[in-house]
């Protein structure tokens, strides 16, 4: 067939296409009025008809637009724009566009078939328009993690088919409103299972009309609020409940009794309030898993004795809840118990655990009146003591009165260790290679605390392939892990979705994967209800072959294929080179000769251009007896230059190195970090496929090293509040004098170093970010960081600011008081000294929480300034924290008044003399928004130095 004939051909099919599936003309001017606004939508959004060209996300019905689901598309824009004029619309899926901003507009009224609005992880703010309440199709509504304001519309409450209301994580203000005479309210929402309204700012009573037994209520999700009054009696009324969060607001009163109704209840969550009177009996709920009542003001009580008959316990948290006398021994064989916490009661006399505990008990009795333990000759749980009368004197030796803090989580393993993955696809659990589509999921509540059961990892992951392959996803497996408690007491995990039968996977697939996370249409056995934040994908397939046109019959179809093959065979060499030109193009090294010195050499300041060769050579060819640490990201290695020069050397293991380009920019960034106090870049790799960064070995390991006694050597009180100083000078050189300033991102203890002397360097600048002139103060960028140091305003936000970094320089601070780890049995290092700072102060600075190494040296002076300003580092709003500059000059007059209450006659200029930062090594880097993140290559040294 000759190419006179086969051109027509081709054009004739397109027509035909066209005039068959022609897009109503309202609906096409209003997704082409979103194109023209919002950026960077799907590539084939090409012409004027949505519908006959298939443009991705978008469905329909015959001429009309019936869904969108655009979830993960990196989207940017304001407002929803022309949507609300798709009037056969039903299903509505934006979630995770944090580029997408505005408000709602009052006009969403229009949308009158819509039954599915997801707005999950975007950056929509102002109030929640009245005009929802028209929406008489609405089945589930998540406007999870935005900035929205203003109270609850009662409006709401006219959505009779109502079955998922998702608020949560916003700053939404008010009481929750209820029906009166002719204003609707939420208790009208008789057919609805979800109340999701946690981390905002509601206030005033939990009204009692809220709730009635016609309700078909599940899950009260209230925590994280501002409630007071008492905790209705109506509430009990709800026989389908299965889990209350009524944790972290000021609710008062004593638990109502009828509460034993409720005999559906896994999960009952009524912590840090100030409920009053007796310890409820809940006997009823033998259905219970998980139950936390801590830090709450009920009368002296014995154990509650009906606890031991409730088979399905494996979690319960009562701490600081004025218990007494002795635990009954039967309670421990309890079949499913996990988890037990205790501290901070009255408990006395002699523990006695029985022989039928389970062995992977966890059991915290700090802070008690214990005088002896039956099986303290031997016993395999996790048992904390300290501060009890045992614990004093000889027993004090026993390892249960000094407990170390496991860290370490058992993660699932495969049999893939001999198989490495290509530059930017990861290994899956079935060995395979591929890109998957990662985020994280947050359950709102669980059913059980023993993070290192791997039973949970494979349930969640066989629930979650079951449910994306019943849905068309071309899924081959999921990888969960990282499990770990925030400080909302929410449930998180990683997790990874590799594709089948195509790599990377494409639009429509990554949208529906988004799609059926967070709308949950499949049940999860051991979790309760979740939402799900994404990192952003790198690629889709078939970005280049979108074409959409159909089947054709007869010659046309045939004609154009054979059109389209014979122009694929004569480009094909053509398209052969054009892709070689394209990786040297998006490679920055590809042209480099380190001998000839030009281009796309990096501009660096110091560091220099090592190569693979050198490198194996000086760390014993990487054998394990270098190896001095390891993360996901890969190992780091001790070795030694040809120079003598001892270094650590991060090595990044295959699927966790970043692009070439990022990879450039962040040796880039650290070559031209020269501070005391900050770890030096020595060098770098990229060679032979390898990405390693060169750093100036540091001896003593990591600060969290030496808390947890690992260094051997002793953290005196003024040794500490050195760390402190050096550790914030550090961050005052990335915040004020580097040009343009840096935001670490990711400041903990772990990425704290200390050198022979204990000076303390800042280390780890893998999740770092440049505030450049146009920035004004922030950053918008996704949430990344560490659980437990993460600034909660800049989660709740997605703002980054210099501020950020305060608030995890305060949990540093926290840390070199107590020694505890951020984030411990589900509680806060925060929360924690909070609590005892209120109740009263005294009896954190009377030494009750803090670390005993220090606590036992008796002279602290400076101590309660120390824990002021830590405590103003933690300010929820960053507008109440300090500067690093300011935090400086604090610690500084601090060290000099602890100096001077140990020994009057010090000269401690030693110490707090002024930092000379040498500005010669700065210069203008003229990026904006560079986002350093390698997945994380954090320099911990997990394995503490071998050779030493």
């Amino acid at each position: 067939m000759g190419s006179g004939v086969l051109a027509p051909l081709l054009i004739l099919s397109i027509q035909i296409l066209h005039t068959l599936a022609q897009t109503d003309s309202n609906d096409s001017a209003a997704l082409n009025a979103i194109k023209s606004s919002w950026n960077n939508l799907p590539p084939n959004w090409k012409g004027a008809d949505p519908c006959g060209s298939g443009w991705d996300g978008i469905t329909c019905n015959g001429s009309r637009v019936t869904s969108i689901m655009l979830g993960g598309m990196l989207l940017t824009g304001s407002g929803l724009g022309d949507i609300t004029m798709l009037t056969e619309l039903q299903t509505l899926d934006l979630s995770n566009n944090i580029g997408l901003k505005g408000t709602i507009p009052s006009s969403i009224g229009n949308l009158k078939k819509l039954s599915t609005l997801i707005l999950v992880g975007c950056s929509f703010s102002g109030p929640i328009p009245d005009s929802i309440g028209s929406l008489s199709r609405l089945v589930y509504i998540s406007l999870n993690s935005n900035s929205f304001s203003g109270p609850i519309p009662p409006s709401i409450g006219n959505l009779s088919n109502l079955s998922w209301l998702d608020l949560s994580e916003n700053n939404l203000n008010g009481t929750l409103p209820v029906s009166f005479q002719d204003s609707p309210g939420l208790d009208m929402l008789l057919n609805a299972k979800h109340f999701h309204l946690s981390k905002n700012q509601l206030s005033g009573v939990i009204p009692a009309e809220l709730f009635s037994p016609n309700m078909k209520l599940i899950h009260l999700i209230l925590d994280n609020n501002q409630f007071t009054g008492r905790i209705p009696n109506s509430l009990g009324s709800v026989r389908t409940l299965e889990a209350i969060r009524l944790d972290w607001n000021s609710i008062t009163g004593s638990v109502p009794s009828n509460f034993n109704n409720l005999t559906n209840i896994n999960e009952l969550y009524l912590s840090n309030n100030d409920l009053s009177g007796p310890v409820p009996n809940l006997t009823g709920m033998n259905a219970l898993d998980y139950l936390d009542m801590s830090n709450n003001s009920f009368d002296p009580s014995a154990f509650p004795p009906w606890l031991s008959s409730i088979q399905s316990l494996t979690t319960l948290m009562l701490e600081n809840t004025t218990l007494q006398g002795q635990i009954p021994v039967n309670f421990f064989s309890l079949p499913q118990l996990q988890t037990v916490a205790l501290s901070n009661n009255k408990l006395n006399g002699t523990l006695n655990i029985g022989n039928s505990y389970s062995n992977s008990l966890a059991l915290n009795l700090q802070n008690n009146s214990i005088t002896d333990f039956q099986q303290k000759a031997g016993y395999s749980i996790e048992l904390m003591l300290s501060g009890n009368p045992i614990c004093q004197g000889n027993g004090a030796a026993q390892r249960y009165c000094r407990p170390r803090t496991n860290n370490t989580l058992i993660q699932p393993t495969n049999n893939c260790a001999s198989i490495s993955c290509s530059a930017n696809k990861i290994l899956s659990p079935n060995c395979g290679c591929s890109h998957p589509y990662i985020g994280t999921l947050h359950f709102f509540s669980y059913s059980f605390s023993d993070l290192q059961n791997t039973t949970y990892y494979r349930t969640l992951a066989g629930s979650l392939i079951s449910a994306l392959k019943a849905n068309g996803v071309p899924v081959d497996s999921v990888n969960v892990s990282n499990p770990s408690i925030d400080v909302y007491s929410y449930l998180q995990f990683r997790v990874q979705i590799f594709p089948s039968g195509q790599d990377p996977f494409n639009r429509t697939a990554i949208s529906t994967i988004g799609f059926l996370l967070n709308r949950q249409t499949f049940q999860l056995q051991y979790f309760g209800p979740l939402f799900f934040l994404e990192e952003s994908y790198c690629c889709y397939a078939g970005e280049k072959n979108s074409s959409h046109t159909g089947a054709i019959a007869g010659g046309s179809v045939g004609g154009a294929v054979l059109f389209m093959l014979i122009l694929a065979g004569g480009f094909y060499a053509y398209s052969r080179k054009r892709a070689r030109r394209e990786e040297m193009k998006n490679n920055p090294f590809a042209s480099w000769n380190p001998d000839q010195g030009h281009g796309g050499v990096p501009q660096l300041k110091g560091a220099r251009w090592l190569t693979f060769e050198e490198l194996r050579k000086c760390a014993n060819n990487f054998s394990e007896s270098n190896c001095i640490g390891c993360g996901g990201y890969g190992k780091v290695y001790k070795g030694v230059l040809p120079s003598g020069q001892v270094v650590a050397i991060k090595r990044a293991q295959q699927g966790s190195m970043q692009g070439a380009l990022e990879f450039k920019t962040e040796i880039e960034l650290l070559s031209r970090i020269h501070h005391k106090n900050v770890v030096n870049l020595v060098g770098f790799c990229y060679d032979q496929g390898e990405q390693m960064l060169v750093y100036e070995y540091i001896s003593n390991g990591t600060l969290r090293e030496s808390l947890l006694g690992k260094s051997g050597m002793q953290l005196d009180w003024m040794r500490r509040l050195g760390i402190a100083l050096d550790a914030a000078r550090g961050l005052t050189y990335l915040h004020e004098l580097a040009s343009p300033p840096i935001i670490h991102r990711d400041v903990k203890s772990n990425n704290i170093l200390l050198d022979d002397h204990f000076n303390a360097k800042v280390a780890d600048f893998g999740l770092s970010k440049l505030l450049s002139d146009e920035d004004k103060g922030y950053v918008s960028t996704q949430v990344k960081g560490t659980l437990g140091y993460m600034d909660p305003e800049y989660y709740m936000t997605q703002q980054l600011t210099d501020k950020s970094d305060v608030y995890s320089f305060g949990v540093v601070m926290l840390e070199l008081m107590t020694a505890r780890a951020p984030i411990e049995r589900g509680r806060h290092i925060v929360r924690v000294v909070q609590d005892a700072v209120n109740n009263p102060k005294e009896a954190f600075l009377s030494h009750e929480i803090l670390d005993p190494q220090i606590a036992a040296g008796g002279k602290l002076g400076g101590l309660e300034k120390f824990l002021d300003l830590a405590m103003r580092c933690v300010q929820e709003s960053g507008a109440d924290r300090p500067t690093m500059g300011e935090v400086v000059r604090e610690i500084e007059n601090i060290m000099q008044l602890a100096s001077l209450k140990e020994n009057p006659e010090a000269d401690v200029t030693t110490f707090i003399s002024k930092d000379s930062t040498d500005m010669s090594d700065q210069h203008s880097y003229g990026s904006k928004d560079f986002d350093y993140s390698i997945g994380s290559l954090p320099f911990n040294t997990e394995h503490h130095q071998k050779n030493r």
